[in-house]
């Protein structure tokens, strides 16, 4: 029995000072979470709740989808990963230690290595394959600046799953499975949400696709078009066209620009517009090359003055460009060049031109010189074995859809959901091969995906949550039901008590959860059970009260949308019954609409 009087529950009136996004100010003061040191965070009950809600959902659909479910451990040995080349590139984020008998160890960021390890020892023949495996488990990732609670922290749990295939039609069918299951997840929580291309990161790949939760407060960027339905994050929206722009400037000279450094101070100088200022940004590049070696090189990127520069399609450009791992990027910190004037002209360095400099037909660079700039340069005057052009700018609103030419519009969102096209990546490095039924020996083909479980929770608070509180749909509210017992006599307590029990014993499956329903039996004032019952956002709510004693009715309110209705006790579980039902079958509109199916 789920009584408030003795539950573990300590909720909040103020906003936690440390808090800056909504959810991580609602889970601290619901009590949902405790900050046990930077980025790490204990659950409890009402959080936890929650989670396992969502987990019994992820569960299903993955189980559903055909997937077998098992657990990997949370530290690797430091050999597979150096087999992968993974134990560099990772960087600071992972967390490396050395065990008493001298073996360096991780604690997993991800577990690609340790699962095509798995495949590699029980794999032999063509008759092995396919089949697909996932976990729930714990994670670490020593991020340099934990922030927004579970949303972005060091530990933090993930479903993981992969696929392991003897074709490129079977890792396609099995992508596809993965991403009719995360529709359908994400859809049961009611989440307003879009799929969009993605960059794969560390994790690597060929195609991968994020699923992003529409939020301001997010700190993913997606661009997508509202003719076709295209979609893709800004570090992957590949940019071939951009609105021409006619300069004002057309004399090859040096002009000084005086004090003006930023682009917008010196467009204001020479009363242009910032689209003829070539924007340079100098980058110390770091890269790992075959050997083994490391080095640094200092590399320009030029974009028109009205983009910003996208440091992850600069950093996929050098590895492809140069056939050697980048790890990573840094602005230029040295004293050689005067900023705010330099230039591509006469630069020591390789340099990267963005596409977006051949949509106008002069423009203005740094003159590398204090004070002054060069007008009048054209996109042929760049050329030589230094210069490479690309596609290096940020997406932004009011681009051309790569697909049907429309214009795109712009959104901030949460990525909840990752899915990638391995291939070979893990697999031949590590050894995960299956002899075909040509006699050969062939490398397994894979792909892994993976849902950040606790920030969907917050995610669906980002989306959701109002002036009062957290707003879950019942599929993952702590409580679908909390009857309050506002104790205005003893008889009214005695209903209370009843509709509680009828709740619990009729309306839901213990198998998934057999506490869904909250008696709040507490000596406290009206106003505070209220309170409760919104900020931990128990979807529907039944008020025993004065209007039982006065009208022989309760009070039935729905948390989302706030209507609230007066019924005798006897309609509680149906009318229940009705609106769960109702949202039961709108969110079954929204995966029918998975375009997938």
């Amino acid at each position: 029995m789920v009584k408030l009087s003795n539950y573990f529950l300590f909720t909040k009136r103020e906003d936690p000072a440390e808090a800056e996004v909504i959810s991580h100010k609602l889970m601290l003061r619901a009590n949902m979470i405790k900050k046990l040191s930077s980025g790490i965070y204990l659950f409890l009950p009402v959080g936890w709740r929650i989670f396992k809600k969502l987990e019994a959902i992820i569960r299903e659909e993955m189980n559903k989808a055909g997937a077998f479910e098992i657990y990997m451990p949370a530290v690797h040995p430091a050999t597979l990963w150096r087999q992968t080349g993974r134990w560099d590139i990772y960087g600071n984020e992972m967390l490396k230690f050395t065990d008493r008998n001298g073996r360096e160890c991780c604690f997993g960021p991800t577990h690609e290595e340790v699962v095509t390890w798995l495949a590699a020892q029980e794999v032999k023949s063509w008759r092995d394959l396919p089949f697909t495996l996932y976990q729930i488990q714990v994670k670490f990732r020593d991020e340099i600046r934990p922030r927004f609670g579970v949303m972005r922290s060091r530990e933090f749990i993930m479903k993981d799953a992969y696929s392991f295939g003897k074709s490129q039609d079977e890792l396609n069918e099995a992508y596809d499975s993965m991403y009719k299951a995360y529709w359908r997840i994400f859809s049961r929580c009611d989440l307003d949400f879009k799929v969009v291309e993605a960059d794969t990161g560390a994790i690597g790949g060929a195609d991968s696709h994020e699923f992003i939760v529409l939020a301001n407060t997010g700190e993913s960027k997606i661009v997508y078009c509202p003719r076709c339905g295209w979609a893709a994050n800004t570090e992957r929206a590949e940019l071939k066209e951009f609105k021409f722009k006619k300069a004002k400037y057309t004399e090859k000279k040096e002009i000084n620009t005086g004090e003006a450094k930023t682009v917008e101070e010196v467009a204001k100088k020479l009363e242009t517009d910032p689209s003829e200022i070539a924007k340079s940004v100098v980058f110390t590049v770091t890269f790992k090359s075959k050997n083994g070696e490391f080095y640094d090189e200092n590399v320009m990127c030029v974009v028109r003055g009205d983009r910003e520069v996208n440091e992850i399609k600069v950093q996929n450009f050098l590895s492809k460009l140069k056939d050697e791992t980048v790890m990573g990027l840094k602005m230029y910190t040295g004293e050689d060049l005067p900023f705010g004037n330099i230039g591509p002209l006469g630069f020591d360095g390789m340099i990267l031109l963005d596409n977006s400099l051949k949509f106008i037909d002069y423009f203005i660079v740094g003159a590398n010189k204090e004070g002054y700039h060069i007008t009048g340069i054209k996109a042929g005057d760049l050329k030589g074995d230094n210069y490479h052009w690309g596609d290096f700018a940020e997406a932004k609103a009011g681009d051309v859809c790569p697909k049907c030419g429309e214009a795109l519009n712009e959104s901030r969102g949460i990525e909840v959901g990752h899915i990638f096209k391995l291939g070979i990546k893990y697999s031949e490095k590590l050894g995960a091969t299956f002899v075909d039924k040509d006699g050969k020996e062939k490398p397994i083909i894979m792909g892994c995906y993976g849902i950040g479980v606790a920030r969907t929770v917050a995610s669906i608070i980002e989306q959701k949550a109002d002036k009062f509180g957290c707003i879950f749909p019942h599929t993952v509210s702590p409580f679908t039901v909390g009857v309050i017992d506002l104790k205005a006599n003893n008889e009214s307590s005695a209903v209370a008590l009843n509709l509680y029990q009828n709740l619990k014993a009729k309306l839901f499956n213990p198998a998934i959860l057999a506490e869904d329903v909250l008696l709040d039996d507490r000596d406290e004032s009206p106003g505070v059970k209220f309170a409760d019952a919104d900020l931990m956002g128990v979807a529907y709510q039944v008020v025993v009260g004065r209007s039982f004693v006065k009208e022989g009715k309760v009070e039935l309110k729905v948390r989302e949308t706030g209507e609230r209705l007066k019924i005798s006790p006897e309609e509680v579980v149906d009318k229940i019954t009705e609106f769960i039902n109702h949202k039961n079958k709108s969110i079954e509109e929204r995966i029918r609409s998975c375009p997938l199916t």
